[in-house]
Formats: C-alpha cells, sequence, structure tokens
C-alpha cells in the first residue's frame, strides 16, 4: 500500500508542475490553485509514504515520477521535443526506480 501511496504522490506532484506551467508565474488564478492543492496533496502523500520506507527511495521515487510525468506531458501535449535522447533518459529514470523498488524487497 505504501508504494501505492507513493505512486499517487508523484501523480500529484505532476499536476503541481503543471499546474505551476499553467500559472505563468502565479498571474492566473486556477492553474495557481491547482498547482497549490495537487503539492499540498503530494507533499502530504509523500509525508505518509515516508514512514515506512527510507527518505532515500520515496524522495527518488518521487521525484521520478514527477519528472517523467512531466517531460511526458510536455512531449505529448506542449510541443516538446520528444528526440531518441530525451526518451532514453526516461526510460533510463524508469530503470532507475525499478531498482529501487527491486532493493526494497517489496
Amino acid at each position: 500500500m505504501t508504494w501505492i501511496i507513493l505512486i499517487i504522490a508523484g501523480l500529484f506532484e505532476v499536476g503541481m508542475v503543471m499546474g505551476l506551467n499553467f500559472s505563468e508565474g502565479f498571474t492566473r488564478l486556477w492553474p495557481s490553485l491547482i498547482m497549490l492543492v495537487s503539492g499540498g496533496i503530494s507533499f502530504y502523500l509523500l509525508s505518509v509514504a515516508m514512514q515506512n520506507l527510507p527518505v532515500g527511495t520515496a524522495y527518488a521515487v518521487w521525484t521520478s515520477i514527477g519528472a517523467v510525468g512531466a517531460v511526458t506531458l510536455g512531449i505529448l501535449f506542449l510541443d516538446e521535443p520528444a528526440n531518441v535522447l530525451r526518451i532514453v533518459g526516461i526510460l533510463t529514470v524508469l530503470g532507475g526506480v525499478v531498482l529501487l523498488r527491486v532493493a526494497e524487497g517489496g
């Protein structure tokens, strides 16, 4: 259950980052609110997951989900470049998350 909570926290981090992008420096209300609410939920769920996971593992997985999610959404919806090096970078980050999961043994 801890890993599911951590994954959900990472997904809310993606919402936080996307809200931040669309807030235009906190000059737009709704994206700013989405960023704040998503960030609050994300940090709360991260803190819950950290009760059962080492801080390094929890933080690395949380930031990885956020980074991969933001890059993927940027490629799919924001016309960011999708080249071989970016895709390899995403796969490398995901591979690191898998290794952390295996190292935790659960």
